[in-house]
């Protein structure tokens, strides 16, 4: 029923899900909400699918002990392997991915049908981007590049730094040269919009620049909407975040705070164990 004051719940393999979070929090300022990064174990995307399943099993797990209303996966590897086993395991509670809504801006984004895909090796080898793509445009020519070392600059809050736009251009200079180059770029990880001034500067204004956090925020505001879920306006703690992170706090405080674009304090971070749960 409508006026439901229950958290949504959000994670990522670390704090690349904090740029949806930050969406969110955008477009649902009557919200609030639980953030898990499972720091302690991320990379999720040079992992197995099955790795990946029991990790997002025992976060999502946590996340629902803490009475979440929704589930959302801000992790796109997660949502390529995982996302149909969380909304199975977990029903009646809603579960959003991020693929699909990222898949629809792409989409609506390109004027030549060329769309490039870039993403954790586990996410382009899954091809799930290609294929949500695929079903809203058949005749989309889709080509995806894996862009682990992202990753890892992101995490370290390296955004626009000589180390990363060389990495940028080893990864995108050739993708987008010459005439049948891609006219549309999607972020197809949450870290990478921390990146986009390094990245923009390799493949140039004329290229539509795809984040799907925006995206995602739309498709659980529609959820929340249709499942009479939202928050009241003028709730109390409306607009709060209650933060848990499987490894070292303080450097999720730090660098989370690159990504929220506002300060997260140390002592505001629960240091959790998931595999006990």
């Amino acid at each position: 029923m409508p006026g439901d004051p229950r958290p949504i719940g959000v994670f990522d393999s670390g704090m690349g899900g904090l740029t949806v979070l930050k969406a969110l929090a955008a477009r649902l300022p009557h919200e609030r909400f639980v953030y898990l990064g499972d720091t302690a174990r991320l990379p999720y995307g040079t992992k197995s699918a099955e790795t990946v399943q029991a990790y997002a099993l025992q976060a999502t797990r946590l996340l629902l002990d803490q009475g979440v209303k929704m589930l959302v996966i801000a992790c796109n590897t997660a949502s390529a392997v995982s996302l149909d086993l969380l909304q199975e395991a977990w029903t009646p509670i809603p579960v959003i991915g991020v693929i699909e809504p990222g898949a629809r801006a792409g989409v609506a984004a390109t004027r030549n049908r060329r769309i490039a895909v870039i993403a954790t090796e586990g996410t382009v080898r899954g091809g799930a981007y290609a294929r949500a793509i695929r079903r809203l445009m058949s005749e989309a020519s889709v080509v995806q590049q894996p862009c682990q070392v992202f990753v890892a600059l992101a995490e370290e809050g390296w955004t626009d730094s000589p180390a990363t736009r060389a990495a940028a251009a080893h990864y995108l200079e050739a993708l987008f040269s010459g005439p049948s180059a891609p006219d549309t770029l999607v972020l197809g990880c949450t870290h990478f919009p921390v990146l986009t001034e390094a990245i923009r500067a390799v493949i140039g204004g004329g290229v539509a620049l795809v984040d799907s956090a925006e995206t995602t925020a739309g498709a659980v505001a529609e959820a929340l909407l249709g499942a009479g879920l939202e928050s009241e306006t003028g709730a109390s703690e409306a607009g709060t975040v209650r933060f848990f992170a499987t490894d070292s706090p303080e450097r999720f405080a730090r660098v989370g705070t690159i990504f929220l674009g506002r300060p997260i304090e140390p002592a505001s971070v629960e240091l959790v164990d998931l595999r006990v749960l």
